[in-house]
């Protein structure tokens, strides 16, 4: 069983899946900190000094609706959504240009000896069948 797991593994596909995920994280947070830190800031500079993360709350007490903040995780997704829309056009290029140079061989033309070994094997099939 463990033999199993470990080739399953060690398979390629799941460790790039793995590495995929790490980068994610850490590109999430780098948005994140780009939009709570440089984005929202100069739009509050830009609305007249207006944080949005604490302007837009309303409620009693500690039950308070941050629609802010709430604009502001928008705001990441959008920024990350971009980004991976953009990588993936990229490695698509990519594929593309690697297909294209791939170029089919032509088949071989087959002389009349072995159209006819062709035939006769058809035949053969069809009878046995």
């Amino acid at each position: 069983m463990w033999k199993d797991f470990k080739e399953f593994a060690m398979k390629g596909n799941i460790i790039d899946l793995a590495i995929a995920v790490v980068i994610g994280g850490a590109f999430g947070k780098i948005v994140t900190s780009l939009v709570e830190n440089i984005i929202m800031p100069l739009v509050g500079v830009l609305t007249g000094g207006i944080d949005l993360t604490e302007s837009f709350m309303f409620g009693s007490g500690t039950a308070q609706v941050k629609l802010g903040i709430f604009l502001q995780s928008i705001i990441d997704f959008l920024i990350i959504a971009f980004a991976i829309f953009l990588a993936l056009r990229l490695m698509t290029k990519f594929t593309r240009k690697k297909e294209e140079a791939v170029v089919e061989e032509p088949t071989p033309l087959l002389d009349a000896k072995e159209e006819l070994l062709k035939e006769i094997r058809d035949l053969l099939k069809k009878q046995q069948a």
